[in-house]
């Protein structure tokens, strides 16, 4: 297995099944910021109403998967079978829920905060294991640490822009990375704390 973080921004996934699963499969795309075609016979649900989707409620067939980029097939196992076959012929990289090993990928637990992603994955063994892992991790990296992240995303650019040497660049983000600062967050307001890293800039290392 060779994990990958995929960019998958406004990019096609088409999810072949309306169940548990598939909505779930469609979320995580479109909370990666992807666009998701769903084809199912059931109705669309009132709380699916991302613009970003398309739901079909219709029986599949081939054509359904044109210009996507990623296929989840979550229906019944003989329906899956056709989709998997399908999207060999096309050669778009598949995930079959109900036989796992006949896909091309997995699709891991993740906790989401921001833009920092954690994924877990049993490689198909366990995946229940995998979401108690998550459930795990998910108090450790809280939201403030989603905060955390995006206060480092504003001020790399600034580092990079106000800094040619590589070692003093080096030694500010390495500042600005101690665990430390996740703690202020938790315990002060983001203001606060994004002046205490900002004033790191004109420190003298």
């Amino acid at each position: 297995m060779l994990p990958l973080v995929l960019d998958v921004t406004n990019r096609l996934a088409v999810v072949v099944g309306g169940g548990p699963v598939g909505r779930r499969k469609a979320s995580a795309m479109l909370a990666a910021g992807g666009q998701v075609r769903l084809v199912c016979l059931e109705p669309r649900p009132a709380e699916m109403d991302d613009p970003r989707l398309e739901w079909r409620t219709e029986a599949y067939s081939p054509e359904h998967l044109s210009g996507a980029a990623l296929v989840f097939a979550a229906g019944p196992a003989e329906l899956n079978n056709q989709v998997v076959a399908d999207a060999r012929v096309r050669g778009i990289w598949v995930n079959a829920a109900s036989e796992p090993a006949t896909g091309d990928f997995f699709l891991p637990a993740t906790v989401r905060r921001g833009d920092f992603v954690l994924a877990i994955s049993s490689g198909g063994a366990a995946p229940a294991l995998a979401q108690i892992v998550r459930e795990r991790l998910e108090a450790e990296f809280d939201e403030a640490f989603g905060v955390w992240v995006s206060l480092l995303a504003e001020l790399r650019p600034l580092v990079m822009e106000r800094f040619t040497d590589d070692e003093k660049r080096r030694t500010l983000l390495t500042v600005l990375c101690q665990w430390e600062w996740l703690e202020r967050l938790r315990r002060e307001d983001v203001q606060t704390v994004r002046a205490a890293m900002y004033s790191v800039l004109s420190a003298e290392f």
